[in-house]
């Protein structure tokens, strides 16, 4: 292969504390838990990890207690969200210079970018990454972005140097993720296809055509043995322990409040501390939590 992102990449949640700051101790829990699971990477910086209320400062810190923890066993992808070619590029460089193996980069979203300027920027993103010896992950989210792109774009963006995945988060994602790969699929292993959205639908994904998910990073020890059963054949029974996991799955997809039951998940699991989450994002209530208690029972979690 020569795009490094496939197989189950979790996106990290950023643990803070009580009083908002980094929990860097925590952070370090989370990362061995994604390892002890199996997954085939992590990335940070995702909408998952509220990387939209991170100073570029933690997100130095955090890459690189990420790095330190995992050490070269598995990829690290490291979410871009600039709103310009710009700004993009900078948060590209510091990281790059930090040790991410990948890029996942959103379009610029304020100013809404039509199809002409969005190969400028990914061929920008891309031949910065081609020079900096990572890659870039187009990160096609329009619920979140506003920024839509037709597969025949992404086929075009997927020809761009050191453009080398796209994580489709496009409703109905399994359509586009299979007429993405479809048309991709003359490249051979050169470019990938991978689901996003909590892999609410990450089997139907994968049978058209997707390499790899990234979910939220709460429940890998769960979801692993599910894609491990589908890769091996077993699709009755990996359809049947995915069911068992969508009450779960969906509400964490929750808008506003998504992270918060993130966290309260892991809090539960004993990884952090605190399910602490920044404006704008919404901690539960105490319904919510008590919700959230009688699907974890279910799974006897």
């Amino acid at each position: 292969m020569t795009h490094t992102v496939h197989g189950l990449v979790p996106i990290l949640a950023t643990p803070f504390r009580t009083d908002g700051a980094l929990d860097r101790p925590g952070l370090r829990r989370l990362a061995e838990f994604q390892l002890g699971s199996g997954v085939d990477g992590v990335a940070v910086f995702g909408m998952a990890s509220e990387g939209f209320a991170l100073t570029s400062d933690e997100r130095q810190q955090i890459l690189a207690d990420v790095r330190a923890v995992v050490a070269g066993a598995v990829p690290v992808v490291a979410g871009v969200n600039g709103t310009s070619s710009v700004t993009a590029l900078e948060q590209a460089r510091e990281a790059a210079t930090g040790g991410a193996d990948a890029l996942m980069v959103l379009p610029p979203f304020m100013v809404k970018p039509g199809p002409d300027q969005l190969v400028e920027f990914y061929g920008l993103i891309g031949e910065f990454a081609v020079d900096a010896g990572t890659e870039v992950m187009v990160q096609d989210a329009p619920g979140v972005t506003g920024v839509a792109m037709s597969p025949a774009l992404i086929v075009e963006l997927s020809k761009l140097d050191g453009v080398t995945s796209v994580k489709v988060e496009a409703a109905p994602t399994v359509p586009k993720v299979g007429a993405v790969a479809d048309a991709v699929a003359d490249e051979g292993d050169r470019f990938a296809v991978l689901g996003g959205a909590n892999a609410q639908f990450v089997l139907d994904e994968y049978a058209r055509g997707s390499i790899g998910t990234m979910p939220a990073c709460e429940f890998p020890d769960l979801l692993a043995p599910v894609l491990a059963a589908w890769q091996g054949g077993d699709r009755v029974g990996a359809r049947a322990a995915f069911t068992r996991l969508l009450p779960l799955i969906v509400h964490g997809l929750q808008q506003g409040i998504a992270w918060a039951v993130h966290k309260e998940v892991l809090v539960r699991r004993g990884i952090i501390e605190h399910a602490t989450v920044r404006l704008p994002a919404k901690p539960l209530d105490a319904g919510g939590r008590a919700l959230l208690d009688d699907i974890l029972a279910a799974l006897d979690l």
